[in-house]
């Protein structure tokens, strides 16, 4: 398996990542090969499923980058999926709740404290699992659950949300927060500013490890806002996605090479 995300989310170095809409193994080779530490496979608005994202985290393996998958929703089936086919970490979308997170963190964890379904023959563990408790020890111990809040409901409930034990880290949405809070995409609105600024100081009050989305494909404004985040505690950071930073440098070709 390729390198631990959890131990990049621990590290006080500014960490760099993306996320994987493009179904296309030759992408995330070009991630790994340019610097990328992590990429965020998205089952969510990505038009693939499981299937494809294993073949995808196998690229990211090859790459020796990090990976995680963005699921659809709490669904302990997809997460168990997830889980068995070697990604380790599982972003969930649109929680709202301090019970809600609990729920995806049980469905990462084998029974009797979790939800999580039980097989000796998946990729997560070679194919054949010889020694189960072993396995379930060092599974549990490398698997993990990030909380996507991005919501006016889950920033009201932030303080429970990141008290929940066993959370790996929080990922604030600002762009569909602003969509819940009625500015329509506008990330950079001042209210949605504020209440991500209040996601972040709550959580690293806490000790829970951030994600901060950085949008921009304008390389200034992206360092500017990596700069104000690092100065607020957050570490880790997921630039644009493969395809706002592919359309930026398409756009830029076209727009120094085409004639009035």
């Amino acid at each position: 398996m390729s390198r631990d995300l959890k131990s990049l989310l621990a590290c006080d170095q500014t960490t760099l990542g993306t996320w994987t809409q493009i179904a296309a193994p030759e992408l995330i080779d070009l991630i790994g090969l340019n610097g990328f530490s992590f990429t965020i496979i998205d089952c969510q608005h990505g038009p693939f499923g499981i299937r494809t994202a294993e073949r995808l985290a196998r690229a990211a393996d090859a790459n020796d980058i990090a990976c995680a998958v963005r699921l659809p929703d709490n669904d302990p089936v997809q997460i168990m999926k997830a889980l068995d086919a070697g990604i380790r970490h599982v972003v969930i979308p649109n929680l709202e709740t301090a019970e809600a997170v609990e729920r995806a963190i049980a469905a990462t964890r084998f029974g009797p404290h979790g939800l999580r379904g039980a097989c000796p023959c998946c990729r997560s563990g070679g194919h054949f699992i010889r020694n189960w408790s072993d396995y379930v020890a060092a599974e549990e111990a490398r698997v993990g659950a990030i909380a996507l809040v991005e919501t006016a409901k889950g920033v009201e409930n932030i303080e429970a949300i990141v008290r929940v034990q066993g959370l790996t880290a929080l990922m604030c949405g600002p762009f569909d927060l602003s969509v819940s809070m009625g500015f329509h995409g506008d990330w950079r609105a001042a209210e949605v500013s504020e209440a991500v600024e209040h996601m972040v100081g709550t959580a690293v009050a806490a000790g829970v490890p951030v994600m901060m989305p950085v949008f921009s494909p304008d390389k200034d404004e992206a360092k500017n806002l990596i700069e104000h985040w690092r100065g607020r505690g957050v570490a880790t950071f997921v630039i644009g996605s493969d395809k706002i930073l592919i359309a930026d440098a398409f756009a830029r070709w076209t727009g120094s090479l085409a004639g009035p």
